[in-house]
């Protein structure tokens, strides 16, 4: 007998063994249990996690010999010969294939004509988004009124193609990606079922590779058991197979950035070259191994069998702000690998731009320094790296002289004189606003309010309406006491609502500002290279992405 694919030999044949889709599995088996199911089904979802499936078990379900239910005997005739692929009254229709008019008018005709076993026809249309439009058109009519003896199933990995006259007219249920840890747990169990031994994280390896497919773990399965020869299945071999045998020099690379040390950093990379990974693949677990320590590190209670006792060790020595950081690293070099000399290359880049920057520390101290090794931050120097700048400061911090028991305390220096004010135009209040040593909301007081006039010891400003919320009697009483202070005599101040629209001072700066974005815009447009992208490749600027220099 020829070997049967794990991936067919364990397809669940019940709703209660398929897993990690309870959603659906309990919509669908409410509407069996009353013979409602509706007569035009879609299931939607990544590869191989479970459509076909649902699919097989919902036509056992509609014609079991026992009657419509959510539980089929899964012994009579009907139910065995959809298990076996050969039930008469299932047709299994592969979209891809079949994407013409023609295709989908025979199976209208056909759909008219009573089931030659079962109690209903079930058409299940395989990658339905392939479909052509007018195959879709000529499905309309038929999907919104199907013969009673009719159900349509249709599956998909892209609805988003679908046209919207089809999905109104079906059930949508959105199939989930399968979390890593219940692949991991069906692997062991198929395995336990086959008497095979494994470590359990060479499993979680090949969870992690099957990127939310059961079927794709389970096709990973039946690769690692022909490459370890029927013997247990290790984690070393495995991360072989899949091309991931770099995941453990990465965690080396980030113990070299959390211990600053440049040795180690340089000799996981040579280590990496001699493995010859792949490197985009290596970048994108960078990027999810720091995820997971900000994670940890924000979420302490979330820590799980899953994580590496090397990462819930990192999570400690790595500071978040760093941990943000690089990971906003890696994904850009992730992105921007393609256009590196060579993907070592851009990999290595990506690596040593995390050791360049990091957000500021404060005075360097033996606590922040690394330790053992050559120090990775510090001052740049001629042909590399140079050393922390710990060195430097302790010279200082030993010539520091000793603190006085009783230390005097320091004279305030004094604060520089404002020059004076004169208030008697539109040009001297708006020059007035920026002299002031105004603060906060009473600064945005000023600036939204526009000179009326002066009238003896009186001021009259007019308040831009939009503004109203900030004129408050602390504001206000806040404007006047410094205007006195500021003009060297006692002046009153009248804010006025406007009643119309005024050039105040914040106005006429949003129109400054305006007018040098535009000035900018048009210099980067004028601009010979971007002109030559333009032209040679259909560029064109991003609107409000150019700013001043000086913005």
């Amino acid at each position: 007998m020829s070997y049967l694919a794990l991936a067919r030999k364990y397809r669940p044949r019940s709703f209660a063994d398929v897993m990690g889709q309870g959603h659906v599995v309990k919509a669908l088996s409410h509407a069996l249990a009353g013979d409602k199911l509706h007569p035009a089904i879609l299931l939607t979802g990544t590869r191989g996690v479970g459509k076909t499936t649902l699919a097989r078990i919902i036509a056992k379900c509609l014609n079991c010999e026992t009657g419509v239910s959510a539980n089929p005997c899964g012994v009579c005739s009907a139910c065995r010969e959809v298990d076996e692929g050969r039930f008469v009254d299932l047709l299994e229709i592969d979209a891809a294939s079949n994407t013409g008019v023609d295709d989908v008018r025979q199976v209208i005709e056909n759909a008219q004509y009573a089931p030659a076993r079962g109690r209903y026809k079930v058409y299940l249309i395989d990658e339905v988004h392939m479909l052509s439009k007018s195959a879709f058109n000529a499905l309309l009519k038929t999907l919104e009124e199907p013969p009673p003896h009719v159900k349509f199933i249709l599956a998909t990995t892209d609805p988003q193609k679908l046209l919207v006259t089809v999905l109104s007219r079906c059930l949508q249920f959105n199939l989930k990606r399968l979390p890593v840890s219940l692949i991991r747990d069906q692997l062991a169990k198929v395995l336990d079922h086959e008497g095979l031994q494994y470590e359990l994280p060479a499993l979680s390896q090949i969870a992690r590779a099957a990127d939310g497919s059961m079927r794709d773990g389970l096709s990973l399965l039946d690769q690692a058991i022909a490459f370890s020869g029927g013997q247990t299945l290790m984690r070393e071999p495995i991360e072989d197979m899949l091309g991931t045998s770099g995941r453990a020099r990465l965690f080396e690379l980030l113990e070299a950035l959390a211990g600053n040390d440049s040795a180690l950093l340089l000799r996981g990379l040579q280590a990496l070259e001699e493995q010859a990974p792949d490197y985009a693949a290596l970048l994108s677990d960078l990027a999810a191994s720091l995820q997971r320590i900000a994670v940890l590190q924000m979420l302490p209670g979330a820590a799980g069998e899953e994580d590496d006792a090397v990462l819930l060790t990192l999570k400690d020595r790595l500071r978040p702000e760093d941990v943000q950081l690089y990971y906003q690293i890696a994904v850009s070099g992730r992105r921007d690998l393609p256009w590196a000399p060579d993907p070592r290359l851009g990999f290595e880049m990506t690596l040593l731009r995390m050791a360049a920057f990091r957000p500021d520390e404060g005075p360097a101290t033996p606590a922040n320094t690394g330790g053992g090794g050559a120090a990775l931050r510090g001052s740049a120097a001629a042909g590399g790296v140079a050393a922390a700048p710990a060195a430097a400061a302790a010279p200082r911090a030993q010539a520091a002289p000793s603190p006085s028991p009783s230390p005097e305390p320091p004279a305030a220096a004094p604060k520089p004189a404002l020059p004076p004010l004169r208030l008697q135009s539109a040009e001297d209040w708006l020059t007035a606003i920026d002299n002031l040593g105004l603060e906060s909301f009473a600064r945005q007081l000023a600036r939204n309010c526009a000179w009326t006039a002066r009238v003896g010891a009186q001021l009259h400003l007019s308040l831009d309406a939009r503004a109203r919320h900030l004129l408050t009697p602390e504001r206000r009483q806040q404007l006047t006491r410094t205007l006195c202070e500021r003009l060297g005599e006692d002046v009153e101040l009248v804010v006025e609502i406007a009643s119309e629209a005024v050039l105040t001072p914040a106005q006429q700066a949003q129109q400054a500002e305006q007018l040098r974005r535009e000035d900018a815009q048009t210099a980067m447009e004028n601009d010979p290279v971007v002109r030559a992208f333009r032209e040679q490749f259909g560029a064109s600027i991003k609107p409000g992405s150019i700013h001043p220099l000086d913005s």
